[in-house]
């Protein structure tokens, strides 16, 4: 991945009113990065990505696609950069292929190019069925293909992509993130949404924003470490469960060890201990020393759901 920033944001501020939706924004993504912005309904991304994208200017702050000022440098910034809006701004009463060529001349691409590009979207949003069916005829899911065939049409370096799954049914949903995910790679895509899954399942890195603040940026694995301050380890074990749990909270640095039946021989024990004890090297000499049979450790950190909630509610946020 090359190291070129292609999406900037600077103590990004938005007032509506006396209202700020967003405050001191600031974050940044690097060209071939999927970035998901993850935060609760109302709390500042689609406003982020409105600024970002060109729709509106922030009332403070400054922000840049591909090297261009969003505001100064409004039409370069917009060159490079596809959006899709939570409403895709389709024209119903236009075939697939007819709403494409349109998109295409007025962003002032040329005849060649749009009929290439024409055929390139269609296959890659697996439009082929529907190339001459009136939009009006296509199911939420169909219409959401075509609102991504739109914004990639012009080949820009930044894909900025709001809620693009909200309201399909289920196999939409894992075919659409399958796009997405395809998409990446070169470009660069900065994609919204309330579903923890969904961020979890195509992002390299999560920003998420609460109240209109960022309240934390980085992976969800790092994430999990920086708020656990614990270790937890699942393991099996084959033993005598009351002596198996009393020789495992006798090792330095545990703190809890709970037991799950599995109705086999065996069974699945949690640990959570201080992180940096060295707990899974400790647990799996205790458990030899004993002679048990350790058929599995396996360390577990925080869901992204979890991370979400604990950054995410007001006590704890402020």
């Amino acid at each position: 991945m090359s190291s070129q920033i292609m999406i900037e944001a600077n103590h990004l501020t938005k007032y509506y009113g006396d209202f700020p939706a967003i405050t001191d924004v600031s974050f940044a993504a690097q060209k071939g990065e999927i970035l998901g912005f993850l935060g609760p309904n109302a709390a500042g991304k689609t406003t982020t990505m409105r600024i970002l994208t060109g729709y509106m200017p922030p009332s403070s702050g400054t922000a840049s696609i591909a090297g261009y000022d969003v505001v100064s440098q409004s039409l370069e910034a917009r060159r490079h950069v596809g959006y899709l809006p939570e409403t895709v701004p389709l024209y119903t009463d236009m075939r697939v292929k007819d709403y494409l060529r349109f998109m295409g001349t007025i962003r002032g691409m040329q005849t060649k190019v749009i009929k290439r590009r024409i055929d390139e979207v269609v296959q890659l949003c697996h439009l082929e069925e529907y190339y001459v069916a009136y939009i009006s005829k296509l199911s939420k899911g169909f219409r959401q293909r075509v609102g991504i065939a739109q914004a990639v049409f012009h080949e820009p370096d930044v894909l900025v992509l709001d809620e693009p799954t909200i309201g399909i049914d289920p196999i939409q949903v894992v075919e659409t993130r399958q796009l997405i995910k395809g998409l990446g790679g070169e470009r660069t895509i900065l994609l919204s949404s309330h579903i923890l899954p969904e961020v979890s399942m195509i992002c390299q890195r999560v920003i998420i924003i609460h109240e209109g603040e960022i309240v934390a940026v980085d992976t969800p694995q790092s994430l999990a470490e920086h708020l656990e301050g614990t270790e937890r380890v699942q393991l099996e074990i084959t033993g005598p469960v009351s002596q198996v749990v009393r020789v495992l909270r006798g090792i330095p640095g545990v703190q809890d060890v709970s037991f799950t039946d599995t109705g086999d021989r065996h069974g699945t024990y949690a640990v959570i201990s201080k992180r940096g004890s060295e707990m899974r090297a400790n647990l799996a000499k205790a458990i030899v020393e004993q002679g048990w049979g350790l058929l599995r450790l396996e360390p577990l950190s925080l869901s992204l759901e979890e991370i979400f909630l604990r950054l995410t509610t007001t006590e704890e946020a402020k």
